[in-house]
């Protein structure tokens, strides 16, 4: 009995797109050649994978159990794979970052500048994302390097910046002119302005969340101007709002308990083994600020 990779790569695709004519346009094959390939591979190890269910193909105990090993496999093929190209090519052609917008840009920019004259010809690619979409494309596989409040099971990061959170509003909004200390329970009756997780797998909520009024956006432009017209209040990264809090256009919440927060950002390298010089360049760049 010998399955190969191709074999296994076609099963897999088989699965994650939930049918053969998807998958044979995923992975630029025929659909006879992925149907066959799939056939041949339950035919070689006698056990059934798949059943079909309707317009859908779904795995059988069997075939979860075997797609588990199937994806390691795989894993370690393309890794070995990344290894042998870096070794050959030498310097990447490009090197793929992705952070969350909290991340300070001006520090961001910095690093970029210094990894350009090092390597000019090396293009830069930038995702940014808010809470765990980051995570999403770290597990696909889509990138290199990922700043991360989160570090996900099983993989390494280092801590390479703390942010600092206030929450903050203009100084005309209602929450400004009580003539004491605000409390939490003052909070809940006025509107927060939320940044959504741009996970597609898993989202989660962070930070206090108790207002009965909430407008929940996706981008941090978004959430920044909406509490700089006075629609509401926010928890925005001091470095954000530096300017502002300097000519008293926004004001922080003389809240108590005291209302700072902090989340700590991680550096994770998707491929530390076969990572190429370029790649680790900018690492070293971005955990020595």
């Amino acid at each position: 009995m010998k399955t190969t990779l191709e074999q296994w790569r076609m099963f897999r695709a088989v699965v994650e797109h939930g049918g053969y004519a998807q998958a044979a346009e995923a992975i630029f094959k025929s659909q006879s050649t992925i149907s066959y390939g799939v056939h041949k591979l339950q035919e070689q190890l006698g056990v059934q994978l798949l059943e079909v269910e309707g317009r859908k193909a779904v795995l059988t105990e069997h075939g979860r159990i075997l797609l588990q090993r199937a994806n390691q496999l795989l894993d370690q093929a393309e890794n070995l794979d990344a290894i042998a190209s870096s070794l050959s090519s030498g310097i990447e052609a490009k090197v793929r970052l992705a952070l969350d917008m909290i991340y300070p840009y001006d520090q961001l920019f910095d690093v970029l500048e210094e990894f350009s004259r090092r390597f000019p010809d090396t293009r830069i690619e930038l995702e940014e994302y808010v809470l765990s979409g980051g995570i999403d494309m770290l597990e696909e596989g889509s990138i290199d390097l990922l700043i991360s409040p989160t570090v996900p099971k099983g993989w390494h990061g280092q801590h390479i910046e703390r942010a600092r959170f206030l929450p903050v509003t203009t100084p005309d909004h209602p929450l400004q002119q009580l003539g004491r200390d605000v409390t939490y329970d003052d909070l809940t009756q006025h509107r927060q302005v939320v940044l959504r997780d741009s996970s597609r797998k898993q989202r989660t909520d962070a930070g206090w969340l108790g207002a009965h009024q909430r407008w929940t956006v996706t981008h941090s432009s978004t959430s920044l101007n909406i509490v700089r017209r006075g629609l509401g209040f926010a928890w925005i990264p001091e470095h954000w709002i530096a300017t502002d809090l300097q000519r008293g256009t926004l004001k922080v919440i003389p809240l108590t308990p005291d209302g700072t927060r902090y989340v700590d950002l991680h550096l994770i390298e998707a491929h530390p083994d076969s990572a190429g010089p370029a790649t680790r360049e900018l690492a070293q760049l971005l955990s020595s600020r």
